[in-house]
């Protein structure tokens, strides 16, 4: 009995400032799972003020920070976490912007290295077939070619 009386004490007493300061930093990392991609510290949802008040009990209780996220993390996934960690299929998701990058580079690299003569050659068009020449404009072509015949 009375350490349900210590227990409650303790879950209603304030935190301290820095307590305060603690659960806030904690709690922006932790993303509300109703919402799209907020933290608890700024969703309005019932779910992130429960989560608030067992972060702050959690802190008020002397547990360290990875302590907590570990706490949400078995709670709820870890797709709750807003930083996730760098291991399984997360880490190709850390991984694929540095490798993106890398192979990025060396093809630019290789680009700019290649001789200047070895510049793909540019599609020829073919010429326009004079059998395939519209009428009219075969006749404007003779008209205008008798006509610099005779001014010449």
């Amino acid at each position: 009995m009375l350490l349900l009386v210590l227990g409650w004490a303790l879950a209603s007493a304030p935190l301290s400032p820095a307590q305060e300061a603690q659960a806030q930093q904690i709690g922006r990392t932790i993303r509300c799972p109703v919402c799209q991609g907020l933290p608890i510290t700024e969703s309005t949802s019932d779910l992130s003020h429960q989560m608030m008040r067992e972060l702050r009990s959690q802190v008020q209780q002397g547990r360290g920070a990875d302590q907590i996220i570990q706490y949400f993390a078995a709670r709820y996934g870890d797709t709750v976490l807003l930083n996730p960690p760098r291991r399984g299929i997360n880490l190709l998701l850390w991984l694929a912007p540095l490798l993106a990058l890398l192979l990025g580079g060396l093809w630019l690299l290789s680009y700019l290295r290649r001789p200047a003569g070895a510049a793909a050659p540019l599609p020829s068009t073919p010429g326009p077939d004079p059998d395939d020449e519209d009428p009219y404009l075969r006749q404007v072509r003779a008209v205008s070619s008798a006509r610099k015949a005779r001014d010449a």
